[in-house]
């Protein structure tokens, strides 16, 4: 395994009392494959990443990235690593190359050999016409871009990242999709934590599903939503006042072929084995009702109908709440304001890693 965790725990101290951002986080990655961590903001997945890179102590458990411990070696973990953070790493003032030369002198590259490591990752990310330009000039795509291939530019084994598309358009999310894609395929192993569900299921090998510090599922995408139904999900927008209805969902869980039923708001959510001849029976059946029927649609289950089915929530209405957090685990203020900084300042050159 080229990543494991085991019993993961990170405790932070707060005037109001601990705080368990983490509570016994276990993973395994194999090599070579593109493993999402996917949860709403403030679940844990940014902690999660940088006590793989280094960049934070656990309170408790043990890791290993590449086959080193990241307590006890954390030097040889970064060695293998290239990690991009959400904020990227670039300096706006320098230049793409000015940025991407000083990453590969720091990583103890001769000038000469630095200078063809630039220009090779400026071919591959299409970045040649803007490489002299100051970095605070790119626009957001192009400086994701910049930021992934400061990350690489030391050819890692393993590399993380945290957020990669987050605030980008959807082709510069499609294009970054591609890049990623393709370090897979050349043989690294790759580790990315996003909340988008599409580029879960688009990019992921292997999913994990963490909230509230915890793991709460972990398979293929496809196996995931196998769990929910193996099948289709049938929904039903209801006349506003019959969201909720246990008298429907009864009605709907008694049909043939139905293996699961839930509300979400106005929405009944019906999982079946066939929708073409539960979507009939389920509407001849609300139609007898005093129930008023506003639209009706048919499709395959999505890692959100996971995501509710493991957290008894969505995870689209956890995000548009603004807190993925509640009871004694860190919240979205509290991830950010402990997570800009290294707060562990007792790791050694932890200012030092690529990419950060």
């Amino acid at each position: 395994m080229e990543i494991e965790a085991e019993g993961l725990r990170k405790i932070y101290p707060s005037k109001a009392g601990p705080v368990e951002a983490l509570d016994g986080v276990d993973l395994r990655v194999a090599r070579g494959k593109i493993f999402g961590f996917l949860g709403p903001n403030g679940a844990g997945k940014t902690t999660v990443i940088r006590i793989l890179v280094t960049l934070s102590r656990p309170t408790s458990g043990t890791a290993r990235v590449a086959g080193f411990d990241v307590v006890g070696q954390p030097r040889q973990v970064r060695s293998h690593i290239g990690y991009v953070s959400q904020a990227g790493g670039v300096d706006g003032g320098m230049t793409g190359r000015a940025n991407l030369l000083l990453q590969a002198r720091l990583q103890g590259m001769s000038k000469a050999d630095a200078m063809a490591r630039v220009g090779e990752l400026a071919g591959r990310f299409s970045l040649e016409e803007v490489l002299d330009r100051p970095a605070a000039t790119l626009s957001g795509g192009l400086s994701r871009r910049l930021a992934l291939a400061m990350g690489l530019v030391h050819r890692p084994s393993v590399v993380f990242l945290d957020e990669p598309t987050l605030g980008l358009d959807p082709s510069a999310r499609v294009e970054l999709w591609q890049e990623i894609g393709a370090l897979s395929a050349e043989g690294a192993t790759v580790f990315l934590t996003t909340h988008y569900l599409e580029e879960a299921d688009t990019l992921c090998d292997e999913l994990a599903i963490i909230d509230h510090g915890r793991i709460v599922s972990q398979d293929s995408p496809a196996a995931l939503k196998r769990q929910v139904a193996d099948g289709e999900v049938v929904s039903v927008t209801v006349g506003h006042g019959h969201g909720g209805s246990d008298e429907v969902r009864e009605e709907a869980e008694a049909l043939p072929g139905v293996r699961r039923v839930w509300w979400e708001g106005d929405v009944l959510r019906v999982a079946v084995t066939d929708g073409s001849e539960a979507m009939p029976q389920l509407l001849r059946r609300l139609d007898a009702g005093p129930v008023s029927v506003r639209s009706v649609a048919l499709s395959a289950p999505s890692l959100d109908d996971v995501f509710l089915h493991k957290t008894g929530r969505t995870l689209r209405g956890v995000d548009s709440a603004g807190n993925g957090s509640r009871g004694g685990h860190a919240g979205n203020a509290g991830d950010t304001r402990k997570e800009e900084g290294l707060e562990d300042s007792g790791n050694p050159d932890a200012d030092q890693l690529q990419g950060a």
